[in-house]
């Protein structure tokens, strides 16, 4: 695996194109992104005012619901969420209240050596826009894994 630029949280007109998906679930139409994104819905943790974000879920099992900050810890949904863990998600047509758990990097590299046999292309495509030149091994994708902050939204009371 090799770094090739790491680019910041989009901006003006990506920015646009990536909240896209949040209008769907604004329109009632979650379902239609089925199980694999999910609305953050979070506290900004300067203004304190609510504040939405779109994200894949990684994976999901009885732990509760995995997503991956692709932008790093810079991304603002990602710092948000470290300072106001209590949230709600939807995924599909499920509204759930959440608490935010940050994961180690050795997780995070197991996460993304089980995520990738099983969206190989999606996989490919987000590791080059999160800056990450790979080679589509194992070993690749674990280091990759290490360096992205993955997060578990457990259930509220777990």
């Amino acid at each position: 695996m090799e770094i090739v630029k790491r680019p910041g949280p989009p901006t003006g007109v990506s920015r646009l194109l990536w909240r896209l998906p949040i209008h769907l679930y604004w329109l009632g139409l979650g379902r239609l992104m089925g199980g694999r994104v999910m609305l953050l819905n979070h506290v900004g943790r300067v203004s304190g005012r609510p504040r939405q974000a779109v994200v894949e879920v990684v994976e999901h099992g009885e732990r509760g619901y995995v997503a991956a900050s692709g932008f790093g810890t810079r991304a603002d949904w990602y710092r948000n969420v470290m300072k106001a863990p209590d949230v709600t998600i939807q995924v599909g047509g499920r509204t759930l209240p959440v608490r935010a758990v940050p994961l180690q990097r050795e997780e995070g590299a197991e996460l993304m050596t089980r995520y990738a046999p099983r969206h190989p292309a999606a996989a490919r495509r987000l590791c080059k826009i999160m800056g990450f030149a790979v080679d589509g091994s194992v070993a690749d994708y674990r280091e990759v894994g290490r360096h992205i902050p993955f997060v578990l939204f457990t259930p509220s009371g777990s």
